[in-house]
């Protein structure tokens, strides 16, 4: 068959125009008549492959082919065995023909090879595109093992290659997916073929390739048989060969790059492919020129299918073969610059890939400083990539310096650089970025270096001892080596060198000096040496290392009397060069035993310390902003920084433990665990934070004993109360209760707390302060296990209620909370009427060292806090607490107001002897506290009143406190008395019950006097409160009432400082108990609020005015804006606390806001940054609210921007740049624009028109309505397009107009709008000048008539000088005219 053409037929093949000489109707055979055919032409090719070139059997073929969807499955399989083993045979003749040297025999093998190749490439194309409707084509039946059904059909059903099939039978026999390895396999041996002997030409050549290539391809398009590793390994196999030995390259470099940028799945096969190519068959030529296209390829700045499959493929070729990337990465380093970030993103990743390969080869050891050289280069490209625009390229770039901290090499310097950047990083404001700069600040630590010498832990005050104790040897070496080089220089003429060892040691000294300018440290080291300089040399003298030590030490001695040295003439030095020979060749010896070695050693110990200092001053300079990120919305940012603390704690670095401590307060947080992005269960906050300080505290270590453990452990727990703040002891509580709970806490740490608690030697006292937090943790475990103080309690009392803690109040003050735990802790259900607390009678000796506790006296003032503590528990455990607290307080008065002759006539003898009674009753220390005599020598004597000051704070503080703790028991009265009645009703109507008659109208008469019950409980009791407590006959608390009022009303006559604070806190706590008493006096709580000057009476009154809101907020309403003026106090801690109290009060809704919100807005730029977060939470809840921000704003808007509460324009840009942000609603934008338009009309101030401008600039204007209610409002602001900033503004707005993509954007309104504003703001600038011009020709009026007035006064002046005698009378006239005139 001489007219067939390879090339021809291929072409006409895709064109869809293909035509048969002898083509067969197949679609009229039946069955049978197709077996028929295709069996003659399968034994005609069994009998010679040759015979293919017949145009009988080559036709057959070609139409069975054309014709493929009428074939069944065994049809199918038999013609491409039949293909299969003909185009086998004729390879392997070919191969043996082509040894031959008969270039014609080898030829002749070219026609039945072409034919051959052709009918696979057609055979496999069919079966690799055919796509039926019915998801049942068996040419796309997925790899057998995988045991899937689905798309591509049954791998056993009697299917036709692309249409349907009927024998079930039939259809097993054959398999698209099992043939693939197969078809691979041949056509690699076909590959294999010496082909320049067959085809002399290229075009023939390069034709035949690409026809047996391209069978290739089209199965490397299929995802599904890509993930099978036989058929991947014979893709890679196939086109290699001809790549390798058919020059390839070019079809192979064009149909990679097109797969690329169509086939998703490619890119990393594409990798493996040319990473074959390079490793077994030793080409890379391909893959030169593939990355040269690349890098020449231009790409959007979206994400799209084409540059993710880029990015991941040169990240996979990177990976499998770093060495070629890094032979093109001059050219690839452009899409550094790429406006799409997935390029960007990979060549970071390639640059992670080529550094790690860089560091990992051994082939490049003579070649070490080019590979450092490039290793810094592509360090700085990474540091570079840092302050990308992407945040997704930040953060992958932290991720691969995060994989480069695992190497061997350990990079010294770039670590610096690179923790330096972290540290920058954690401000970023993507929280991804962040979470990435913690995860490498972490790895930095875990990898650093500095382990070799001193164990690996960072702890800077050791590694400055170390660095001041080689700065201090070096500096006497350097000494030593100065004196040796003034000593040869005095003898010169006998031995020159030690003149040039000298000079080589200046050289070290001066190099040395350079070093210690580069560190951070090195000025903090001269200052010791300079302050210790003699000492230290005392202390290296004491273990010399060289022989020579003490010829330096004389020669020191003899530096010391320089002056009659220096009067020796020239004559006496040959003879002194004599006396000192041996001393100098001694020294020469030394001289090079040091440079050679010690020097040298101490030199870089010292750039080993100042690195080492510089990156832990990097690491604590994280430490504040990680503390910062504790508190972030991201969990996955949370725990980051809970693990970076961790780490660093393990490391001991100084600052870990405020972090640490900061993450205590997570112990509230509410979250389960969840799935990350890269599918890990992510812990939840608080099981993390668990874990955290199980592992830091309360675990037990292995190489520790039991007993050990033990007591480490428990010294850990009462650590941890050391220092710390109410909120970190709450937060602390929380934790033990849940450790308690889940059982984590050892009965053995327990008896080790008591035991330290109990704990009594005279010979050896423990410090207070551990003692105190042995019985705080031991109250925090009692509130899930009350047994743990219930089983100890005479321990409680005898220590804490006893001599010991009538010295140290602050132990009987946590003793009293740790006894409030025997009543259980019960919390109590909401609707449940049942009181589940334990109380104890009044005759229990707990109560009796409560009062004894309170009466006993003391001058310390955490006496009031233990009293507190003390009436606290009085309350929760007594029975009957009010019958204790009345005979308290009776005691008490009778102490203050009593006679004491003694005390009134010497009042410092009290404030002597009560220490000197507290010295008694202590056991182990006699001395009192310094602050127990802080309020001792004041005492009233004032207008003849008799009594202690500080006796008369301590009764006042109690009354108060009784009086508060009253009001909630009488809430539980009430409850006990409903209580009572339900169970005493229950059982009268089980009674009655007997009854079914009167049962239903017993039972609704019983519903109501159940309800007429509870109603008379409820005003009872509430009765007692509003008038019996403070107005009662027989009230001992009403006595006390009108005694708080006169004291606090009085200032100037009751000076003491604790007295008022006593009396005004005592004060605010009676104002909540009655209304009547609220009513009263109030007022003189605001009164004290604007006039004391004590910031912590301040801040009482504001706590104390919340909780008067909870209790009368009827009464509080008409006062509330007096509140806000604490926002604007001077002390912090009131600012603070009147924004914390108005914020729950708001949120709350107890009280009403009434235009002064703009008072809490101008917080938000508070430069303390815990007001301005504070009033940034404000806002957030608030805008939860329904159009509560909305329905506000103009009032702020007004507040901030006029009148005498404005701020500055900068503040107000930024304070309202952040309210806005709520502001989501169209329909509230559009109102808001309307409103804003017409505030234009009602001021004339330029300040208000720029921030009214600046306002508007803030909203989205998205919606049309928006844009038209702007150019609608141009009456209101058009004569104020003049001022600079409003018409930019207005400019800017346009811009976000015309930015708005909506169908329905009035491009034509917005140029007439934009227009007008140009004509309107020239019109104004032109009214401007006019006015300009015409106050000035005024001006110039008005002076030259000035000017005229006073020349004309000159002249009337001059007159009378010409006349002898003036008449006074005619000048005063004219003077008057004159004055006339010139008012005229």
């Amino acid at each position: 068959m001489s007219s067939f053409e390879l090339r021809e037929e291929v072409q006409a093949l895709q064109d869809g125009t293909y035509e048969i000489g002898q083509e067969h109707d197949v679609e009229a055979m039946d069955e049978g008549g197709i077996h028929e055919l295709l069996d003659g032409v399968v034994e005609t090719v069994a009998e010679s492959s040759e015979n293919i070139i017949n145009p009988t059997t080559f036709d057959t073929y070609r139409s069975l082919l054309k014709h493929h969807s009428h074939l069944k499955g065994s049809i199918v399989n038999k013609m491409l065995d039949s293909i299969s083993s003909g185009l086998a045979t004729q390879v392997d003749a070919a191969t043996h023909d082509v040894e031959s040297e008969d270039q014609q025999i080898a030829m002749s093998h070219r026609l039945p090879l072409e034919m051959y190749c052709f009918l696979l490439q057609w055979f496999v194309s069919i079966a690799a595109e055919g796509r039926p409707a019915e998801n049942e084509d068996p040419t796309s039946v997925p790899p057998p093992t995988k045991g899937r059904r689905g798309r591509g059909g049954k791998a056993g059903t009697g299917k036709t290659i692309g249409g349907r099939g009927q024998s079930k039978k039939a259809a097993e026999q054959w398999s698209w997916a099992d043939q693939i390895p197969a078809i691979l396999a041949l056509v690699s041996r076909t590959l294999r073929l010496k082909t320049k002997r067959v085809w002399t030409s290229t075009s023939d050549l390069d034709a035949f390739i690409t026809c047996v290539t391209r069978p290739v391809y089209h199965i490397m398009e299929s995802e599904q048989h890509m993930k099978s590793e036989p058929i991947r390994m014979g893709v890679y196999k196939a086109l290699c060969l001809a790549v390798k030995h058919h020059g390839h390259v070019l079809a192979a470099q064009t149909r990679i790059i097109q797969a690329l940028q169509y086939y998703e799945h490619l890119a990393e096969p594409m990798a493996e492919l040319l990473n074959v190519l390079a490793k077994e068959f030793d080409h890379v030529q391909l893959t030169d020129e593939i990355l040269r296209e690349i890098a020449k390829m231009t790409f959007k700045a979206q994400e799209n299918k084409e540059s993710r499959v880029i990015s991941k493929f040169l990240v996979k070729l990177a990976e499998t073969i770093p060495r070629t990337v890094l032979r093109q990465m001059a050219v690839l380093q452009v899409h550094l610059d790429s406006e799409s970030y997935p390029l960007r993103i990979a060549i970071v990743d390639v640059i992670g890939y080529l550094i790690r390969d860089l560091v990992n080869s051994t082939d490049l050891g003579n070649d070490d400083q080019s590979v450092q050289k490039q290793v810094d280069v592509f360090f700085d490209i990474l540091n570079e990539r840092t302050r990308d625009l992407s945040s997704y390229v930040r953060t992958k770039d932290l991720a691969v310096l995060t994989k480069l901290c695992d190497l061997p090499a350990k990079f010294p310097k770039q670590r610096l650089d690179m923790s330096k950047l972290a540290v920058g990083m954690l401000e970023d404001k993507v929280a991804t970025v962040r979470k990435n700069a913690l995860t490498l600040l972490s790895q930095l630590v875990i990898t650093h270096p500095y382990g070799l010498m001193h164990g690996g832990l960072m702890a800077r005050k050791d590694w400055e001892e170390h660095y001041d104790k080689v700065s201090k040897d070096l500096k006497k070496m350097e000494d030593i080596v100065g004196k040796a080089v003034e000593n040869a220089e005095e003898a010169a003429e006998v031995e020159k060198s030690g003149v040039e060892d000298g000079e080589g040691e200046d050289k070290d000294e001066e190099g040395d000096k350079d070093e210690e300018g580069e560190s951070q440290t090195p000025k903090k080291g001269r200052k010791v040496k300079s302050k210790k300089r003699r000492d230290d040399m005392d202390v290296d003298d004491e273990a010399p290392t060289e022989g020579d030590t003490d010829e330096d030490v004389d020669m020191e001695d003899g530096d010391a009397t320089p002056k009659p040295k220096s009067k020796r003439d020239r004559s006496t030095k040959r003879r002194k060069s004599e006396l000192n020979m041996a001393a100098l060749t001694s020294e020469q010896a030394a001289l090079a035993a040091l440079d050679g070695n010690e020097m040298l050693s101490l030199k870089l110990r010292k750039k080993y310390y100042s690195e080492a200092l510089n990156f832990i001053q990097q690491i604590e300079n994280a430490i504040p902003i990680a503390s910062q990120l504790l508190g972030s919305t991201h969990k996955s940012e949370v725990l980051e920084a809970m693990e970076f603390f961790r780490i660093i704690h393990e490391y001991k670095f100084e600052g870990a433990e405020e972090g640490i401590k900061k993450m205590l307060h997570l112990i509230w947080a509410k979250d389960n665990s969840s799935i990350s992005e890269d599918g890990k269960e992510l812990k939840g906050i608080r099981s993390r934070l668990l874990e955290c300080y199980k592992n830091l505290y309360f675990d037990p270590i292995a190489d520790l004993g039991p007993q050990e453990n033990i007591n480490r452990i428990a010294k850990n727990m009462i650590q941890l109360t050391y220092g710390a703040t109410l909120a970190e002891l709450t937060s602390l509580e929380e934790m033990m209760r849940i450790l308690t709970e889940s059982g984590q806490v050892h009965v053995d740490v327990i008896n080790k707390l008591w035991q330290v608690y109990t704990y009594s030697n005279p010979t050896r006292e423990l410090p207070k302060q551990q003692r105190r937090g042995a019985v705080m943790i031991l109250g925090m475990l009692a509130v899930a296990t009350p047994k743990i103080v219930e089983m100890r309690r005479e321990d409680l009392i005898k220590i804490g209620l006893g001599a010991r803690g009538k010295v140290d109040m602050t132990l009987a003050k946590y003793t009293c909370i740790a006894l409030g735990r025997l009543n259980g802790s019960a919390k109590k259900i909401k609707g449940s009427l049942v009181d589940q607390n334990k109380r104890f009678p009044m005759n229990d000796v707990i109560f009796r060292r409560l009062q004894q506790a309170i009466e006993h006296p003391s001058r310390s003032t955490d006496w009031f806090g233990m009293a507190e503590q003390a009436i606290n528990t009085i309350y929760a455990l007594a029975e009957k607490p009010d019958q204790l607290c009345d005979a308290l307080i009776r005691n008490l008065t009778k102490r203050a107001f009593g006679k004491k002759s003694t005390v009134v006539a010497n009042p410092p003898n009290l404030n002597t002897d009560d220490p000197d009674r507290m010295d008694e009753d202590e056991e182990p220390t006699p001395q009192p506290e310094p602050e127990s005599m802080q309020e001792g020598p004041q005492s009233s004597n004032i207008g003849g009143d008799q009594g202690d000051t500080f006796e008369l704070s301590q009764l006042l503080f109690v009354v108060g406190h009784v009086a508060i703790k009253h009001i909630a028991y009488l809430e539980l009265v009430e409850r006990e008395l409903k209580r009572q009645k339900g169970i005493l009703e229950a059982e009268e109507k089980k009674v009655r019950h007997t009854s079914p008659a009167q049962s239903s109208k017993d039972g609704e008469e019983l519903e109501q006097v159940v309800g007429n019950a509870e109603d008379d409980i409820g005003d009872r009791l509430a009765a007692i409160r509003e008038t019996e407590l403070l107005y009662g006959e027989h009230s001992l608390l009403a006595v006390y009432g009108p005694m708080l009022a006169y004291i606090c009303r009085n200032p100037t006559r009751f000076k003491n400082r604790t007295l008022r604070g006593a009396a005004v806190l005592s004060f605010s706590k009676f104002l909540c108990v009655s209304s009547q008493y609220c009513n009263q006096w109030h007022p003189m709580l605001f009164n004290l609020l604007k006039t004391s000057k004590d910031p912590n009476v301040r801040s009482n009154i504001v706590i104390a005015l919340g909780d008067v809101a909870v209790c009368f907020s009827s009464i509080f309403d008409d006062n509330s804006s007096e509140l806000y003026k604490g926002l604007s106090d001077t002390s912090l801690v009131v600012k603070k606390n009147t924004l914390m109290v108005l914020t729950h009060l708001i949120l709350n809704g107890m009280i009403k806001v009434k235009g002064q919100l703009g008072e809490m807005a101008k917080c938000l730029e508070d430069p303390d940054p815990r007001i301005s977060d504070l009033a940034k939470l404000f806002f957030t809840e608030l805008s939860t609210k329904d159009n509560a921000i909305y329905n506000n704003l103009p009032d702020v808007i007004s507040h901030l921007s006029s009148g005498d509460h404005a701020v500055d324009e900068d503040n107000f840009q930024s304070t309202m740049r952040y309210i806005f942000t709520f502001i989501e609603k169209e329909k509230q934008a559009e109102n808001i624009v309307e409103k804003l338009c017409q505030r234009f009309h009602l001021t004339d101030d330029p300040r208000q028109w720029r921030d009214i401008a600046f306002c508007l600039s803030l909203l989205p204007f998205k919606s049309e309505k928006s844009v038209k209610k702007l150019i609608e409002g141009l009456q209101f602001y058009r004569d104020k397009l003049h001022e600079p900033a409003v018409f930019a503004k207005f400019q800017e707005i346009l811009g976000k107009a015309r930015a708005n993509k909506s169908a329905n954007k009035p491009d034509a309104e917005l140029n007439e709008f934009e227009a007008l504003l140009e004509q309107h703001k020239m019109q104004g600038e032109d009214d401007i000048a006019l006015e300009a011009r015409v106050g000035k020709k005024k001006a110039s009026a008005k002076k030259r008539a000035s000017k005229r007035t006073q020349a004309a006064r000159r002249r009337k002046q001059a007159t009378p000088e010409l006349e002898p005698e003036p008449e006074p009378t005619h000048r005063r006239g004219d003077d008057d005219g004159e004055s006339l005139y010139a008012s005229e």
